[in-house]
């Protein structure tokens, strides 16, 4: 397996030695580290695009967030095409359950925006649906903190 690349089938030994030596801290850590929050919805061009269409028509309704472009085919460190959702960090409490329930097949991974990408992506986030992999080697251990950018929906409905 490569280094960062976590999958379904995983070592147990080699993720929890991964795990460790990025999560390695003697206190706990702040979310004033968190600046935002991503969400990555996953889909299938050729099955699921129109699911992830409707879910994308549905957050522009009903949140204030930044919906990135399309991307059909493997981007960075993601292994499946998806489109991305920037937000600050007070909207997790009502956009993230709202993922939970309404996410349908799609998998979704929601990760913290903090100094460490590769750590976000890997030890931090949540998942939604089915984890998919995730190639961390293609992701710095440092980076800068990334604030939420403007939103560019219209919400119109409450979630």
């Amino acid at each position: 397996m490569a280094p960062g690349l976590f999958s379904q089938e995983r070592n147990p030994g080699l993720l929890l030695l991964e795990m460790t030596e990025l999560s390695e801290s003697t206190t706990p850590r702040s979310i004033g580290e968190i600046a935002s929050y991503h969400a990555h919805v996953y889909h299938d061009p050729a099955t699921t695009r129109p699911e992830a269409e409707q879910l994308r028509a549905w957050i522009d309704e009903r949140f204030a967030v930044t919906l990135g472009r399309w991307h059909d085919v493997k981007v960075g460190p993601h292994d499946q095409a998806m489109f991305q959702i920037a937000f600050a960090a007070d909207l997790f409490a009502t956009l993230v359950p709202w993922l939970m329930l309404n996410h349908g097949s799609l998998s979704v991974l929601v990760h913290p925006n903090t100094t460490n990408p590769r750590r976000d992506h890997l030890v931090n986030p949540i998942w939604i649906g089915a984890p998919l992999d995730v190639h961390g080697e293609k992701l710095p251990d440092e980076g800068e903190l990334e604030h939420a950018p403007s939103p560019n929906t219209h919400p119109v409905l409450r979630p």
